[in-house]
């Protein structure tokens, strides 16, 4: 549990503030509580809070987007400012789209070469988190955590990095919304042989399945969100 703060103390609530994003495997992209939630838990005024965000934000440890909330950034990131929610306001769906066709078949390429059997099991029970997923928003973490393990699978700090400023403006970029007929995925749903495709192929170290099953994932995705690509 938390130690309450005093509530005026700025310096104080940046550390708590940061340990709370640290204590709470808080990873880059992740959005944050509400400012609600977060004055109820670490026990700060609502000014006091807001001071601490600024100066989180300005050092770029997070990034703040009108109307969707406030995420953690990627460390060492130049998008962890204001730039990014710039950006991704600039970047449309599609072409979202186009870079993650450009970057994650290359980045699963890589994983395929030099995943550590540790990160194969690691992928392995996020593609079972997957399917286990009891909603879609549930759906929708998990998958992003499946494609989060696929790029440290790399062991390449770069490619990792590159994937999470990505992902970040993935997060931002204003989507239509997705009118969902069901609670949670179906069995049956088409993401979850693309992932055993993909995790099949990272462990079998075949850098050109694992291309071109990553590459067909994303190809099904975009097809069910705009049609064919």
């Amino acid at each position: 549990m938390l130690t309450k703060i005093d509530p005026t103390d700025r310096t104080d609530a940046i550390a708590a503030l940061t340990a709370f994003i640290s204590d709470g495997g808080y990873k880059p992209g992740d959005r944050l509580p509400p400012e609600r939630e977060l004055i109820g838990s670490l026990g700060m005024t609502r000014n006091t809070l807001r001071k601490a965000l600024d100066a989180l934000e300005h050092d770029g440890a997070i990034w703040r987007h009108v109307g969707k909330g406030t995420f953690v950034a990627a460390q060492g990131s130049s998008l962890g400012t204001g730039s990014l929610a710039e950006l991704s306001q600039q970047v449309t769906p599609v072409q979202l789209m186009r870079a993650r066709l450009s970057l994650e078949p290359a980045i699963a390429r890589e994983a395929a070469l030099n995943a550590s059997d540790e990160a194969v099991i690691r992928l392995k029970l996020a593609r079972e988190r997957c399917v286990e997923a009891s909603n879609w928003d549930d759906y929708e973490a998990q998958d992003d955590a499946f494609h989060r393990c696929v790029a440290e699978a790399t062991d390449n700090v770069l490619l990792l990095s590159l994937f999470d400023q990505l992902n970040q403006v993935r997060r931002a970029v204003a989507w239509n919304t997705v009118i969902r007929h069901s609670k949670r995925p179906e069995r049956d749903h088409s993401s979850f042989s693309e992932h055993d495709n993909i995790t099949a192929a990272i462990e079998a170290r075949d850098p050109a399945a694992a291309h071109a099953a990553m590459r067909g994932h994303l190809g099904s995705v975009s097809a069910r969100l705009f049609g064919e690509f």
